[in-house]
């Protein structure tokens, strides 16, 4: 009996968004809601390319490093391509490549914000993937399920990246 209860009750939901009324508000919520996620999407992809800048920055100045950061560094640049709006993802096809990131560390004050002494830059990539994953959990409030899920993923993601770079729990 509950069975049928709730077939009943799923039922009810489903007609009542096939009403005319509903229907007509429905391409303009979807449209609106479509934009709020492109937003969303390229606020936090930003966030993700800016951290992979960071990280060829540090590479730059500390290459003895490249082994151990390659790997996160790669997660990092993937994270921002997963995190991109649709348009802008088919737009440039070659995102994930180290290559547009690469022109970040031949800026001269890129460099230079980078600690000489390798351990100090550690703690500021892992502080970088803390306030990146942060962020990405703060967005989970506003983002659609799918997408909340996904942020929810890279957050988790950089918070294993700042544990790994010596940033602690």
């Amino acid at each position: 009996m509950t069975g049928a209860a709730a077939a009943g009750v799923l039922a009810g939901c489903s007609d009542a968004g096939s009403e005319g009324g509903t229907r007509s508000s429905a391409p303009g919520a979807r449209e609106a809601a479509a934009r709020t996620e492109a937003a969303l999407r390229a606020r936090t992809s930003a966030a993700s390319r800016a951290l992979v800048a960071q990280y060829d920055a540090v590479l730059a100045m500390h290459p003895t490093l490249r082994e151990r950061l390659a790997p996160l560094r790669e997660q990092a640049a993937q994270h921002g391509t997963a995190l991109a709006p649709p348009a802008s993802a088919q737009a440039s096809p070659g995102s994930s490549s180290p290559t547009p990131s690469a022109a970040a560390p031949s800026s001269p004050s890129a460099i230079s914000s980078v600690p000489a002494d390798a351990d100090e830059a550690l703690k500021q990539l892992a502080q970088a993937e803390r306030r990146t994953s942060d962020a990405q959990l703060t967005a989970l409030a506003t983002a659609p399920p799918e997408l909340a899920r996904l942020l929810a993923s890279v957050a988790a993601s950089g918070a294993g990246h700042a544990y790994l770079l010596g940033g602690g729990a």
